[in-house]
């Protein structure tokens, strides 16, 4: 059984830059699709940057060209660079793991079945 944890998270002031981990043990996940996921307080959780099992990626619109995940299979780590934060970047991000269902990975939560317990970011303005 796969198990993640992140880490990574903290505050940071509008313009800085963070850089999550997800360490992911138990089973490898290379033939797993993984994600980054995020949640505000009063807001549903909401996809932030997927990857398949080789390497194509799909970010939301709003963190393109900021945020950038990769995963390193030989370490079994997701990792998500996040550059330009802005005060609305500010939530939980949770880390998530699933089995492929089609050729491309979605941004849909209900896609992952395994998840971490969440790294908090804070970007103040």
């Amino acid at each position: 059984q796969v198990q993640l944890v992140e880490s990574g998270g903290g505050s940071v002031q509008a313009g800085g830059s963070l850089r999550l981990s997800c360490a992911a043990s138990g089973s490898t996940v290379t033939h797993y699709y993984m994600g980054w996921f995020r949640q505000a307080p009063g807001k549903e959780r909401e996809g932030v940057a997927v990857i398949n099992t080789v390497g194509n990626t799909n970010h939301e619109d709003s963190v393109k060209g900021r945020f950038t995940i990769s995963r390193d299979n030989a370490k079994n780590t997701l990792y998500l660079q996040m550059n330009s934060l802005k005060a609305e970047d500010t939530a939980m991000y949770y880390c998530a793991a699933g089995r492929p269902l089609m050729p491309w990975a979605r941004l849909v939560p209900s896609d992952y079945n395994v998840w971490g317990q969440g790294t908090q970011v804070t970007v103040s303005s």
